[in-house]
């Protein structure tokens, strides 16, 4: 909805001096109604939380203990629903002062006329920018683009605009950390929701000493949620293959072994994707048919080069196995990703470089 309100979301954690001045920033550049988060930062910070929640068009909502920054996002984006309707979505935006006013309006103003896409502002990362910001940005791009299909050249900003029908579905993810930012892209990957990506300042205040990310150990939960995706496929191999060898050990038949072990794993595999790894919320009767077609031709497939190994090359029956189903991985995955737990096909991500530096 093209004029609905944009609401501006801020999850804060034991905030600087810079929340307030950005919160100013944004209400004299004409900003829509702000939510502030207090993600548990303790009485310490009270006065800090009260004299910005004095200022017109700004409400202030609390966590008891600190949840974590997905935490504080969902629950600031649950209650803009709430207060707020009819609005076009939200638009995230860090505390500690990484992010400049005009890009938060101009992120604001892609998402209103893009209100079905998902809006990111990227950074550029140089050697200008502090390690702990730098380290592992890279990485975590190449396994987005390899695991999720998304190419997104700053997966962790925290500068969104996010559009409402997204928003219901974000609030399901069970994510609470920083690892939430990803799950968002995979939510919006597999929902068919488009992602926009408008480049903004990069900007560290006091080498970033404000940002709560441990570069360690926030780094190893990403990484962890991302290759849950591989740790699915690996099981459902593994159950397969020992189907499979049960089965053959017992009726010294390839086809009929073959056929019991994908039907176990198919239905292993089936639910953990549906559930664990795409958050897929369609109907079964539109994804099963979908994902059975795929199991039986893969099964096909797998059989062809079982026997082609086995009987040709002269690999044992568990090594061809083995071989077939290795080699079929990457495909398998990929058209899970995009064709069966997708409800349409995404649109490419588009840069609006040209508006950003000639506006």
């Amino acid at each position: 909805m093209p004029g609905g309100e944009i609401p501006i979301l801020i999850p804060a954690y034991k905030p600087g001096e810079h929340l307030a001045g950005l919160v100013a920033d944004l209400l004299r550049l004409g900003a829509g109604p702000i939510i502030v988060v207090d993600d548990g930062s303790g009485s310490d910070f009270d006065l800090r939380f009260r004299t910005i929640a004095a200022l017109p068009g700004v409400s202030v909502i609390h966590n008891a203990v600190n949840l974590g920054k997905g935490a504080a996002l969902k629950m600031g984006m649950n209650y803009a629903l709430v207060q707020f309707p009819k609005c076009t979505g939200v638009v995230t935006a860090d505390a500690d002062g990484q992010h400049h006013p005009d890009d938060i309006i101009r992120v604001s103003g892609v998402l209103r006329k893009n209100s079905r896409a998902l809006i990111m502002g990227v950074r550029t990362f140089d050697r200008t920018v502090p390690w702990k910001s730098r380290i592992g940005n890279n990485f975590t791009r190449a396994l987005m683009r390899l695991i999720v299909g998304q190419k997104v050249s700053d997966t962790q900003t925290g500068l969104r605009g996010i559009p409402s029908a997204l928003i219901p579905h974000l609030l399901r993810v069970t994510s609470s950390g920083y690892e939430f930012e990803l799950d968002m892209l995979m939510a919006c990957k597999h929902q068919g929701c488009p992602v926009v990506q408008v480049p903004i300042r990069t900007i560290y205040v006091d080498d970033n000493r404000g940002s709560h990310f441990h570069p360690i150990f926030d780094s190893m939960r990403i990484y962890f949620l991302l290759l849950r995706f591989s740790a699915l496929s690996l099981a459902t191999a593994i159950l397969d293959n020992v189907i499979f060898a049960v089965t053959y050990s017992v009726t010294g038949s390839i086809g009929e072994s073959q056929i019991t072990g994908r039907f176990v794993a198919m239905m292993f595999n089936y639910l953990g994707a549906r559930h664990a790894v795409f958050h897929s919320q369609q109907r079964h009767a539109i994804v099963f048919p979908k994902y059975a077609s795929l199991v039986i031709a893969n099964g096909i497939l797998s059989y062809v080069i079982i026997q082609f190994l086995h009987f040709r090359i002269g690999f044992s029956t568990i090594s061809s196995k083995l071989v077939a189903e290795g080699l079929l991985f990457i495909a398998n995955f990929a058209i899970q990703r995009d064709f069966v737990f997708t409800r349409r096909e995404a649109a490419k991500p588009v840069t609006d470089s040209e508006g950003y530096y000639t506006d």
